[in-house]
């Protein structure tokens, strides 16, 4: 098995903090919940946390560890998968927001792996501009175009070309066989939130994983980390 630590949690110390003296923090929140049968649970905790690395590594701001359980309640049919409810979710990063506070730091942007986690920007809203949710959609609209993703973003909803090509690139350890012939498409899903996924994918993908790549994966994130600047300038101008 891989390390986990080499990708999920940050390995500064607190000197390291102090040097950096970041005005900013960025919290990963993912999710564990079926990905089909070649990714992990993890996927969405595992792409915030690489994405929030990624940033890391460009920006001066406090990498934290992340929310690895949050809102997965329509993929409960599957084995696996677990959830909160969306005002746990909403609980525990307001009480992440006021922690950082009184370290001295008040800005928090919430980097998301996972769709489904629609609170999180009623939380942002109610910030009163001392948050950001990351990435936007005109965020991934732009990495999409960066990387030459042939799916369309509505067809490519879970354990497609995108999130198979960013586990590609920077934990290919991770993805098992089977993802080269693992494309469904689920049709129309207007009522998702109603029934579960369970109903439009037998398999739990929606996507074309096939078309996934290594190059594709790491076009998206550097994509990702050029746009997150726009989002610090407003945070820490």
């Amino acid at each position: 098995m891989p390390d986990m630590s080499a990708y999920l949690l940050p390995m500064t110390t607190t000197d390291d903090e102090l040097d950096r003296d970041a005005a900013v923090a960025v919290l990963p929140v993912g999710s564990f919940e079926q990905h089909g049968p070649f990714l992990p649970l993890a996927t969405d905790t595992v792409i915030a946390c690489t994405i929030a690395r990624e940033i890391a590594a460009a920006h001066p701001v406090l990498a934290l560890p992340p929310v690895t359980i949050s809102c997965s309640h329509e993929h409960a049919a599957w084995p696996g998968t677990v959830s909160v409810s969306a005002a746990t979710l909403y609980a525990v990063v307001r009480d992440v927001a006021e922690s950082l506070r009184r370290s001295g730091i008040e800005k928090l942007v919430l980097v998301n792996g996972h769709g489904g986690n629609y609170v999180l920007g009623n939380v942002v809203q109610e910030a009163g501009g001392d948050m950001a949710l990351f990435p936007a959609e005109p965020d991934w609209e732009a990495a999409r175009a960066a990387a030459g993703l042939r799916s369309p973003a509505l067809d490519d909803m879970h354990a497609g070309e995108l999130e198979t090509s960013i586990l590609l690139h920077a934990h290919p350890s991770l993805v098992r066989p089977g993802y080269e012939a693992g494309d469904h498409d689920s049709g129309d899903r207007r009522h998702l939130l109603t029934l579960g996924l369970e109903p439009y994918t037998g398999s739990g993908v929606v996507g074309r994983p096939s078309l996934a790549s290594a190059g594709k994966g790491r076009d998206l994130l550097a994509s990702l980390v050029e746009s997150f600047g726009a989002h610090l300038r407003l945070l820490d101008p």
